[in-house]
This record gives structure tokens, C-alpha cells and sequence, in this order.
């Protein structure tokens, strides 16, 4: 998988380096109520994580979720990145940023690179991402990306509604 990078950002793989970040991550009370329970507590169950939600992606498909770096201190803020999930018909964008790190932009900055990653590299033509109906920052982030809400999906017959968000990238459709 490529490496990005924005203007305060770098978009990296996630490696085995990241198990401590992604078990803070995985374990923060937001992460649990808006995405919800991984049931990570160790290392060895953070290198799973990583295996299984990053690097049979990237092997697969060439994209995935990446650690999001700042460049300037090399802190790991969060992770964003597309997702090919088997329960929708379309690529997801998904993120999660520690609390510390919220309100400074760094969830628009980095989907923005994944973004154009997926209409440049990816060839895709739309995506999709998905939120809890309570997660309203998570909800105008996705509005500052140009996203607009179609309806209200389950991954799973046991799981919540989700609602879910679609954009298109304008390029490919006026081409069309």
C-alpha cells in the first residue's frame, strides 16, 4: 500500500509498531460507542487486529486503514482509509482519531488524501461511509467532504441502523 501525504500529514501502513496505539484506540470509550467493541487488550490481539482489518486489505485490494501520522512530531492520531466490506456493494471511507486529537482537521485532511487516492489510483467511481445516527461529528466531517446521506443500513441483522453517506467523484460521472 502507498504512503500519502498532506500538508501536516503522513498516511502510512500500520505495522506491528502500532500495537499500543491501537489498543488506546480500540479501548477509548468513543471508539467503543461509535464504532464499537474489538475486544483488543493485547499486543498479540492488536497485531490480529492489524493483520485481519489492515494488511489482508492492503494485499487485497491496495488500500486499507492507515495510520494517520503528523509529520512534524510523529505522533499516530488515528487511523482513516478505505474499506472493502463484504456486507456493502460499496468501498467505505472509515476513520477513527484518538479524543485528544479532534477539532483540528486532521479526519478531513486525511480523507481527503483517501479520497483522491480512490478516484486517481483506485479508479472508483463512488464511496460510501457509514455512521452512528448519534455521531454528529463524525456526521459533519463527512458533509465537509461533500458526502450526502441516502439511507439508513445494517451491516448485520443483529447490528444498529446505521445511516449511510455517498459521494461520487464528479470527474468520472461527468465523463460518463
Amino acid at each position: 500500500m502507498d504512503t500519502l501525504e498532506t500538508p501536516r500529514l503522513l498516511l502510512r501502513p500500520l505495522t506491528a509498531d502500532d500495537t499500543a496505539f491501537i489498543i488506546e484506540l480500540l479501548n477509548d470509550p468513543s471508539f467503543i460507542q461509535n464504532i464499537g467493541q474489538r475486544n483488543v487488550h493485547t499486543d498479540e490481539e492488536a497485531r490480529t487486529y492489524i493483520t485481519n482489518a489492515a494488511l489482508n486489505s492492503y494485499a487485497k485490494n491496495g488500500f486499507g486503514l492507515a495510520a494517520v501520522v503528523i509529520k512534524e512530531t510523529g505522533e499516530v492520531t488515528g487511523m482513516c482509509g478505505l474499506i472493502r466490506r463484504d456486507t456493502l456493494p460499496d468501498v467505505d471511507l472509515g476513520y477513527a482519531f484518538l479524543p485528544r486529537y479532534w477539532g483540528k482537521g486532521y479526519a478531513v485532511e486525511s480523507a481527503q488524501a483517501w479520497l483522491k487516492f480512490g478516484w486517481d489510483k483506485a479508479g472508483l467511481t463512488r464511496v460510501v461511509a457509514i455512521v452512528d445516527p448519534a455521531n454528529e461529528p463524525s456526521v459533519r466531517v463527512l458533509e465537509k467532504l461533500g458526502f450526502v446521506f441516502e439511507k439508513m443500513v445494517r451491516l448485520a441483522a443483529d447490528d444498529i441502523e446505521l445511516r449511510l453517506f455517498a459521494t461520487e467523484n464528479a470527474e468520472k460521472k461527468n465523463r460518463s
